[in-house]
């Protein structure tokens, strides 16, 4: 599923996969939905999560917003392994296309980084929900981030 433009890239730098891991434990709401980060790569990042009663919305599907998190955090931590060591990131704008409903076992957030800036790092998600063996793309994401030299994460 990776282009080959990806498999391209450098190796991320292990200081770097473990800042954004850190980063990642931080963020109480990934917690909240039960939302993991099983690949952080250069350039590319992946957040999975379990499809459960407490992220479902009125029909069953997993709901729009959630989908929408998973999408922000995967685009914003794929941004984050291209930037200096110590620097953050911060969404800018997202767009997202809603193109199936999130339903099945569980959800896969894959994060790339399209154009990589000083300031601006330009980032797309894929969102597929994941069913008896099945991906079935369910949103599509494009998303500027902006990267904050010496602004540190709250810890």
């Amino acid at each position: 599923m990776r282009s080959a433009l990806a498999s391209a890239k450098p190796a991320l730098d292990p200081s770097m996969r473990q800042a954004v891991q850190d980063s990642f434990s931080r963020q109480q709401a990934m917690s909240l939905i039960c939302a993991t980060m099983p690949l952080v790569e250069a350039g590319l990042v992946e957040i999975h999560l379990p499809h459960w009663e407490g992220v479902q919305q009125q029909h069953g599907f997993v709901h729009g917003g959630v989908v929408g998190m998973i999408a922000d955090s995967a685009g914003g931590y794929a941004a984050m392994t291209c930037t200096p060591l110590g620097a953050s990131v911060l969404s800018v704008e997202y767009k997202l296309n809603f193109l199936a409903p999130a339903k099945g076992e569980s959800l896969l957030a894959r994060g790339s980084v399209v154009r990589q800036g000083r300031s601006l790092i330009v980032t797309q998600a894929e969102v597929f929900a994941m069913e008896e063996g099945r991906h079935t793309l369910c949103a599509l994401m494009q998303q500027t981030i902006m990267v904050m030299q010496g602004r540190a994460e709250k810890s």
